[in-house]
């Protein structure tokens, strides 16, 4: 099948009164859906509050309100702007976001004396820096629906985008550690009091190259030269592009030193490739490169040190953790610990020890929720993010484009693969990572980055769901569609 666009715009009909009722019924399922979200979170900040403090303040509303009218923002924009869009995604990320700024400013309560607890500002301290982010992170979003009315429109600068997503990921790697480097990691990008995570960006630009690249050549991909144990491998010359993948990949495992952000790019690229293709040969073939990648990182860690000392290290730690738990491994021992204090139900939102956790309101918060909503409730968070991933693929499934489907497929496999990598950490699954947990982690780059993701989700679910209207064949105008018809290749009309 090849792929092919209509316009850049979609037509502005929406099949008649049926299609005005669906739309209003889905919005309307979305602000109910959001509100019920938002009382959650209020009832989780009533519950610390009541934990911390002995007593429920009067403003204890007053986060969760704010918070409302910042989703509700975005809620009305996506009236206008993606009416047909999916109804549960909003709601879905808008608990998770909520709850990261509840826990953050529990974190706040905590440091904060006896004294000036019942005074401390709701908008102050972590809690209210990333209140601020998630008004930002909102207003990019509603932005990006505004300015982006046809996610095919992406495709005409999809080199552009792999190149300054390359250019985003090199950026700390070249960078001193003084401004680049923080708990061994090289991900930032710190000047004065700002710090940003290119490689949170980098991810988005370098799924639309992926996915324009794909379009094209998944033909070719495809194409299968042997077949081996019941596997159809592809052709030798075909491997170009997965080991150009790869060695960056490692460039990052070894220069950033971060394993998490190497396998989110190698991982999401092999995903996309296993989409655009569907052979299963591509997946064994990442796997077996990425492992063998990184057992190679490990001897030679071993053996010469340098910049794969690192890696060696962190590999040590997460096959013995307690060899140094208080040192090398005192992380990682941490957040075991208090995964397994927390039991099936918790200490209670507000009753735990999540200052004891390093880095709590980064790569430990999953850690330090786990250890007040135990493990019924980490599972209902993980089923939260396996919702949002869900609704993602669902788009990707029923968008008509193939630019659409590997780009929303791609970018609801990232999401789900950074909440593995995280989770895998903190759990002792894998290595000890420095990836941040999507919408609950405290920092900018990666609550904007992930909002800019949702919003392309929107975007595509809404070319996905849009009623077909039927006056007629489509426009078929060449002004800005996916990659076979900015190039000429033979065209599939694409119902809006």
């Amino acid at each position: 099948m090849t792929a092919a666009a209509t316009s850049t715009s979609p037509p502005t009909s929406t099949g008649g009164q049926s299609g005005v009722r669906l739309a209003r019924s889905r919005r309307n399922a979305e602000l109910s859906l959001l509100l019920l979200a938002m009382v959650l979170v209020a009832a989780y900040g009533a519950m610390v509050e009541a934990s911390v403090l002995d007593t429920v303040t009067p403003s204890f509303w007053v986060p969760a309100a704010a918070l409302s009218a910042v989703f509700l923002g975005l809620h009305v924009a996506i009236r206008f702007l993606a009416p047909f869009a999916d109804p549960a995604l909003l709601p879905a990320v808008a608990l998770l976001n909520g709850l990261g700024v509840g826990f953050l400013h529990r974190l706040d309560l905590a440091r904060a004396t006896p004294a000036e607890r019942a005074e401390l500002a709701t908008f102050a301290g972590t809690g209210g820096r990333q209140l601020a982010w998630t008004l930002i992170s909102v207003a990019l979003a509603a932005g990006l629906l505004a300015v982006v009315r046809d996610h095919r429109s992406i495709s005409r600068y999809a080199y552009t985008l792999g190149l300054a997503g390359i250019v985003l990921v090199m950026i700390p790697a070249v960078l001193p550690p003084s401004i680049s480097e923080i708990n061994g990691a090289k991900l930032w990008i710190r000047v004065g009091g700002l710090s940003i995570q290119p490689g949170e960006f980098a991810k988005l630009a370098l799924l639309a190259f992926f996915a324009y690249y794909l379009v094209r050549k998944r033909e070719v991909l495809s194409l299968a030269s042997r077949r081996f144990l019941g596997v159809d491998l592809p052709r030798g010359r075909d491997l170009g592009p997965v080991v150009v993948v790869w060695l960056i990949s490692l460039l990052v495992l070894v220069f950033e030193k971060d394993l998490g952000t190497s396998l989110l790019y190698f991982g999401m690229f092999v995903a996309t490739l296993y989409i655009a293709t569907e052979r299963v040969s591509w997946l064994l073939i990442g796997l077996v490169l990425f492992f063998g990648g990184a057992y190679l990182a490990y001897v030679l860690g071993d053996l010469i040190g340098g910049p794969f000392a690192n890696f060696y290290l962190r590999a040590n730690i997460w096959l013995d953790p307690f060899a140094d738990p208080y040192n090398d491994g005192y992380q990682l021992v941490q957040g075991l610990l208090a995964l397994g204090s927390g039991g099936m139900f918790g200490a209670g939102p507000g009753a735990g020890q999540p200052l004891k956790l390093p880095e709590v309101q980064n790569d430990f918060i999953f850690a330090g929720l786990g250890e007040e909503i135990g493990l019924f409730g980490l599972s209902a968070l993980l089923v939260v993010y396996l919702l949002i991933v869900e609704r993602g693929l669902r788009a990707a499934l029923a968008v008509h484009d193939s630019f659409g489907k590997l780009l929303a497929g791609g970018l609801a496999f990232t999401l789900g693969l950074q909440v593995f990598v995280i989770v895998g950490g903190i759990s002792g699954l894998i290595p000890l990572t420095g990836q941040t947990t999507p919408f609950l982690s405290a920092g900018g780059s990666s609550l904007m980055a992930n909002w800019l993701l949702i919003a392309i989700l929107l975007r595509i679910s809404d070319a996905a769901r849009r009623p077909v209207t039927g006056g007629g064949p489509p426009s078929t105008r060449p002004t800005g569609g996916p990659p076979e018809q900015l190039h000429g290749a033979p065209t599939e009309v694409i119902r809006p």
